[in-house]
């Protein structure tokens, strides 16, 4: 039983309403348990591993006496707090899920968005921490010389050490040991606690691992303009540095007192914590001093010179991750300086190591053969396997960067307590690679001189009989526990599972987005006239449940628009705009909508049925009214009528659909034209549409959903072929109707 309160709530539901098997137990994604790919074992460790995961005995004990309910279905106090928990677990599981199949951002925010709420008390609060990165990347990025990914990568790594947690006994062993849990495997309460702790302080360690690069960023925006001429980066040439440190490093008298408490040290910054945390545990291993520490840290914002010209993100990203867990999630000017424990100094100091610190001013990498150990620091050994191991998949920003070879796929084989990677390249570049062959082998038989080795990152990093990849993980961190394996080939990319869509803006406008929507239930069409902050207050008091459905309408918008051959941007475009969508498109539209929320609900365990409809009066619930008491009969049994169960196709989504009543018809559908108002408050974002001849014809006399959606993908396709655009060409109307027919 993974799932241990939905157990509970059966026999509860079964007790009180004489209703069987409601609420069902949620699947494993992967139906092989043993399986050991990184998606099978990273889901199977959120499954199973963290049962009871932010449980509270107590709030449990008081549900059973008062008979209130403390937890949040669709409304507060409609289930048990327990229940919540679980099903906020499923949440994450779900959207892990989701993300290892596409790793696209709009997934991985999903990801961040969970765990800010599950371990951060609300998104909210920390929204800016995390959107920022994005922001920072895909607006300021192609300036630099070298940049890549860091948002999706950062929940890449998060996935790869749940996954290396669940598989490996060797690492799994350490981290309990470590943190004082029992290491019998078959002591299960120490396991459950081992590893939802890992899960906690893990999520933080890699989530939030790199959100210090909009403070890099800048420095190497001006770095980049030497460099673009041709000049290295170095003395006698202007370089950034970052003054007035102290407010940022300073420690309030709260935090003081709290940490001489829980250390017996007194720290006044936080540069102080992060030497003395990190020399406590590396130390003695390396030889070196908190006070010879604590300089080098001291200087990396304001000195880059000393350390070859670069800044170091992962102190920022140290540094800023601090103040946010101390910040009160109800007052952000306040600070909760007791939350602070020796879990959250090890993350921090796991994040200020990754980079260049532990590499250079530590171990010394280059020179020295003195790998971390995996004892002393367990997570900041596992984020920097994890960091290096993590480099497919990765939009390439960067001048440099977009012209490397990066792979664009992995497949892990995690059995054995070993990891095997087999590095997927692009077929599509086998002329560099073949050309690169040749430059390595003219390279070989012509002495074979370092500085001049030919170069084609990654792949000759893997490829090379060096193993310049594997021999740099191995010089960083200690493998004798984790045999590592590296292999390479090539193959034609699938880019299908992206997702990808002509609408374009900012994806961080998905939490307005998600907000917007659900003002309409609460102010039917007023909505515009409240201010943001309320409606952010209305929105954060859902479930995450409910929020993530929000957010995931908001997501799909771009898909629906993208099948009426439209889409939206915050870019002047010279497209026609869109004001209203016809009833045709809207029949295309609602139908989708359907299909999103019915899977929905599948992957969440809901059941079909309206027996909380039917239920005698006397066995319901206390609540405000009948209503309000069914709802709360809904919530529990986790029973809707409209949903379905099993793995329906499109068309039986389809007919489903098609089989509602109006009323129930406009709910799938109202929300989009009232986007069509909404989406203007976000950074002047607009609606357009491809051409004239998509939007003719829809009103074609009475074409059919299906008919509809037929021509607009073959308009579509056609267009696509002839790289055509506005209105059709006699040639393109003659290819369309010859396609239709075919079709047809």
């Amino acid at each position: 039983m993974a799932y241990t309160y939905f157990e509970t709530m059966r026999q509860r539901n079964l007790a009180a309403y004489g209703i069987e098997n409601s609420p069902s137990e949620p699947y494993l994604s992967r139906s092989e348990e043993n399986e050991n790919d990184l998606k099978s074992a990273a889901l199977r460790f959120i499954h199973n591993r963290c049962e009871g995961l932010k449980f509270n005995d107590q709030i449990e004990e008081l549900e059973l006496k008062s008979n209130v309910l403390k937890g949040i279905g669709a409304k507060s106090g409609q289930i048990p707090y327990n229940m919540q928990m679980d099903i906020n677990r499923l949440c994450l599981e779900r959207k892990l899920e989701v993300f290892i199949d596409s790793g696209v951002a709009e997934d991985a925010y999903d990801v961040y968005y969970c765990y800010l709420e599950m371990f951060f008390g609300r998104y909210g609060k920390s929204k800016k921490m995390v959107e920022l990165l994005s922001e920072f990347e895909a607006n300021g990025s192609s300036l630099l010389m070298k940049h890549r990914d860091h948002y999706s990568h950062s929940v890449y790594v998060f996935v790869l050490g749940l996954a290396i947690y669940e598989t490996n006994k060797h690492f799994r062993r350490t981290f309990k040991e470590h943190y004082g849990f029992n290491t019998d495997e078959s002591d299960k309460d120490q396991d459950r606690k081992a590893a939802n702790m890992f899960l906690e302080f893990w999520g933080l360690t890699a989530l939030f691992h790199d959100i210090g690069y909009p403070f890099e960023l800048p420095f190497e925006q001006s770095i980049s303009y030497y460099e673009v001429e041709g000049e290295k980066r170095g003395e006698g040439k202007p370089y950034l540095a970052y003054c007035d440190m102290d407010k940022l490093v300073s420690l309030s008298l709260a935090e003081q007192v709290h940490l001489r408490k829980l250390f017996g040290r007194t720290f006044s910054t936080t540069e102080e914590l992060f030497a003395w945390g990190i020399t406590q545990k590396l130390g003695a291993k390396y030889g070196f001093t908190e006070e010879y520490l604590l300089d080098k840290i001291h200087s990396k914002p304001v000195h880059p010179d000393s350390f070859g010209y670069y800044m170091d993100h992962a102190y920022f990203s140290a540094v800023r991750l601090y103040h946010e867990i101390v910040k009160d999630s109800d007052d952000p000017g306040k600070i909760n300086a007791d939350i602070i424990s020796w879990e959250h100094l090890d993350a921090l100091t796991a994040i200020l190591l990754h980079n260049s610190l532990y590499k250079f001013a530590i171990a010394f990498y280059k020179v020295d053969d003195n790998p971390l150990p995996m004892d002393l620091h367990p997570l900041a050994y596992l984020l920097m396997l994890c960091d290096e191991l993590q480099c497919w998949d990765r939009t390439a920003y960067g001048r440099n960067s977009r012209i490397e070879l990066h792979p664009t796929d992995v497949d892990f084989d995690f059995s054995n307590n070993a990891i095997k990677a087999v590095y997927h390249f692009d077929k599509s570049e086998q002329e560099r690679i073949d050309s690169y062959n040749h430059q390595y082998e003219e390279w070989v038989k012509n002495g074979s001189l370092k500085k001049d080795e030919p170069r084609l990152k990654d792949y000759s990093d893997m490829a090379a009989p060096a193993q310049r990849f594997v021999g740099d993980i191995r010089r960083i961190v200690d493998m004798t526990g984790i045999p590592l394996y590296v292999t390479q080939d090539m193959e034609v990319v699938d880019r299908s599972n992206k997702h990808t869509y002509l609408s374009n803006s900012n994806f961080l406008h998905l939490f307005d987005f998600a907000v917007a929507l659900n003002a309409r239930y609460n102010h039917k069409g007023e909505e515009m006239t409240i201010p943001t902050k309320v409606l952010e207050g209305e929105f954060e008091k859902l479930s995450l449940e409910y929020q993530l459905s929000n957010i995931n309408q908001a997501k799909s918008f771009g898909k629906y628009l993208n099948s009426l051959g439209c889409f939206f941007t915050d870019k002047p475009v010279d497209y026609d705009m869109v004001y209203e969508f016809m009833p045709d498109q809207m029949e295309i539209i609602g139908p989708m909508e359907h299909e999103r929320w019915v899977r929905e609900h599948i992957a969440m365990g809901w059941k079909t049925g309206s027996d909380y409809e039917t239920l005698p009066l006397e066995k319901l619930p206390e609540a405000a009214d009948e209503k309000a008491a069914r709802a709360m009969v809904r919530e529990q049994l986790r029973m809707h009528k409209l949903t379905m169960e099993g793995n329906p196709t499109e068309d039986e989504v389809f007919d489903h659909y098609a089989a509602l009543p109006d009323s129930e018809k406009d709910k799938d559908v109202e929300p989009f034209n009232s986007m069509l108002k909404l989406i203007r408050r976000f950074d002047g974002l607009r609606i357009y549409h491809l051409n004239d001849e998509i939007l003719r014809g829809a009103s074609i006399g009475r074409i059919s959903r299906r008919g509809l959606k037929m021509y607009v993908e073959t308009v579509q396709e056609v267009q696509k072929q002839m790289k055509g655009k506005g209105k059709m060409t006699p040639e393109e109307y003659r290819m369309v109707l010859q396609r239709l027919l075919e079709k047809l």
